[in-house]
Order: structure tokens, then C-alpha cells, then sequence
């Protein structure tokens, strides 16, 4: 597979924690998610915590329903349905590389895809996006409505699944 060569050291829009994340298909860690009640999941679903970030639990959530290989949809799905708070994130199995999994939740999350090359992009903002791909072309972004799982698979990135998933979006008090 070749590998678009993306520009770094750039200033980054506006962000109070810009991110920028560029991956090829099976090398794609969280994006964003703040669970406000994840304290409380990890108990009551038995989950090993090893850092004090929520978005830990969306990995455990997904290492949960894949014990074997790929990542089982329906299941994440119902577990997803338990969480209180703010999320976006891209996940894989290390079981299953060849295999994304996007949550388009109530978060930012911008996604550009090369087919040729079978490559997806993300960030927080398509502002990072246009500047590591600036001279590069064949890209398209993927307009991925909220509340929204996407299923995107190596060896046939034009075959993208889509369904949708619920959790209890909500913003912290004292917050726009």
C-alpha cells in the first residue's frame, strides 16, 4: 500500500486541544470522547481501568465485544447506549486490523477518505485535514451524520457500512 506523505509543524486552528490524527485503515487510535459517567460504568460492568481518562472505557467497551477478532457491532452498540456525556472516536482491534470502526457522536470529528490508496483521514477540524493533504488529489470527505457507526474495511474501503448507535448525549454544566 502507498502511503500519502502529509505535512507537519503547521499552527492548527483554534482548539483548546487541537488534534490531528492520520491513519492508514487498522492503525487508529480514539479521537475524542468525555463520558461523564464513566467512573460509574467501569464499576458497574467490571472493566479494568489502568488510566484516569473516560475515554478509556470506549476501548474497553469495544475490547469487550471483540475477545475473538472483529469488533461485535450489535453489541458495542448496546454497551455505547449506557454512556452519559460527549463522544467521537476511531477504533480498531488489534485482532482485526484490516477493520475501522468510527463513532460519529455529538463531537467534532472530520473524515476524508483516498480510495486508491485506502487510506482515512481524521481530525477534529477539516482546517487540519486540507493543510496534510494540500497538493494531494483523489481525497473525499465522508459526510457522517451524528449518532452514526461506520464500518470501513481495507480490502474494500468502498464497501463502508453505516448504522446508527445512541448514548445520552450531554454537555457539563457550566458549559456552551
Amino acid at each position: 500500500m502507498k502511503r500519502s506523505v502529509v505535512n507537519s509543524g503547521f499552527l492548527p486552528p483554534k482548539e483548546e486541544k487541537p488534534t490531528m490524527m492520520v491513519g492508514s485503515l487498522g492503525r487508529s487510535p480514539v479521537r475524542s470522547s468525555v463520558g461523564y459517567n464513566a467512573d460509574y460504568l467501569f464499576r458497574r460492568l467490571g472493566l479494568p481501568r489502568y488510566a484516569e481518562v473516560d475515554s478509556e472505557l470506549i476501548f474497553r467497551l469495544a475490547d469487550r465485544f471483540a475477545p475473538e477478532g472483529p469488533i461485535d457491532q450489535e453489541g458495542l452498540k448496546k454497551a455505547l447506549a449506557l454512556c452519559r456525556g460527549q463522544m467521537s472516536a476511531v477504533l480498531t482491534s488489534r485482532l482485526d486490523p484490516g477493520t475501522i470502526t468510527v463513532l460519529k457522536g455529538n463531537k467534532p470529528l472530520c473524515l476524508r477518505i483516498h480510495r486508491q490508496h485506502r487510506v482515512v483521514l481524521y481530525a477534529s477540524d477539516d482546517a487540519f485535514i486540507d493543510f496534510a493533504v494540500v497538493n494531494e488529489k483523489g481525497w473525499r470527505e465522508l459526510e457522517v451524520p451524528p449518532m452514526t457507526m461506520l464500518t470501513i474495511r481495507h480490502e474494500d474501503v468502498r464497501a463502508i457500512e453505516n448504522s446508527e448507535f445512541r448514548f445520552i448525549p450531554q454537555e457539563r454544566k457550566g458549559t456552551s
